[in-house]
C-alpha cells in the first residue's frame, strides 16, 4: 500500500474508503439529554403587583345604630323563666308558697360550694326528702357576687344560680320535682329556690 503522505489519502486509499463508506449501514445517533432551556423573557410570569389595602375609617362597634340595646342579664333572664313556666303543682299551693306563707320542710344551704360539691350535696337531699314524703323544700343558692366588667359578653352571676335548675330538671332528681320557683323574700329571695316535690309512693 502506498504510504500516505502529510496532504492527506492516496487515491488507491480514497477508492478504497469510498467504497467502505458505501457498504456501511450509518449508526443511530445518540440520545443526549434536553438540557432546560431558561423561559424567555416572553413565558416569564410576573406576579401581581400587592395593592395595598384600602384604609377603613375608626368606628365603634354600634355607633351607627338608632337605638343601642341593653346588655342582657342572664340573671334577669332565668328569674323571667321561671316565673312564666307553667305551674304544675296544686294552685291553691302554689299561691301560698309564692307569697311565702308555706313553711319549708327541709333546707339546703348550697352557698360557699363549688359545682363538684354542690351536685352531689343537692342529689342526695333532694332524693332523701322525697323518701321522706316532704312536699316543698329549700335550696339556697346564694345571688352570687356582682362582677362589672366593660366586655361585651356579660359574665354569668352566680354559676350554682344558674346550675341548680337545670340538676333538679334532670335525671335523677326530674323524676321527683314538680315545681321550682324563686323563693320568697323572707326565705332567700333571688339566691334560694322553692323546689316542690312529687308525692312519695
Amino acid at each position: 500500500m502506498p504510504r500516505r503522505g502529510k496532504r492527506g489519502l492516496s487515491a488507491d486509499d480514497k477508492a478504497l474508503w469510498d467504497r467502505v463508506a458505501q457498504s456501511a449501514t450509518p449508526l443511530a445517533p445518540p440520545v443526549r439529554a434536553k438540557l432546560a432551556e431558561p423561559d424567555s423573557p416572553a413565558q416569564t410570569r410576573i406576579p401581581d403587583p400587592v395593592l395595598p389595602r384600602e384604609r377603613l375609617a375608626a368606628f365603634r362597634i354600634g355607633e351607627k345604630a338608632t337605638q343601642k340595646p341593653h346588655p342582657p342579664r342572664p340573671d334577669h333572664d332565668l328569674s323571667q323563666r321561671l316565673a312564666h313556666a307553667p305551674v304544675r303543682m296544686d294552685h291553691a299551693a302554689f299561691r301560698k308558697m309564692t307569697r311565702g306563707k308555706l313553711k319549708p320542710e327541709g333546707r339546703i344551704d348550697l352557698h360557699g360550694m363549688t359545682l363538684s360539691q354542690a351536685h352531689p350535696a343537692l342529689t342526695r337531699f333532694i332524693l332523701d326528702a322525697h323518701d321522706a314524703g316532704k312536699r316543698l323544700v329549700l335550696v339556697i343558692t346564694g345571688k352570687g357576687k356582682d362582677r362589672e366588667t366593660p366586655d361585651p359578653i356579660p359574665i354569668r352571676r352566680g354559676v350554682l344560680r344558674h346550675q341548680v335548675p337545670m340538676w333538679l330538671h334532670n335525671p335523677p332528681l326530674g323524676a321527683v320535682v314538680l315545681d321550682i320557683r324563686e323563693a320568697h323574700q323572707r326565705h332567700g329571695g333571688g339566691g334560694a329556690y322553692y323546689v316542690y316535690l312529687r308525692k312519695s309512693r
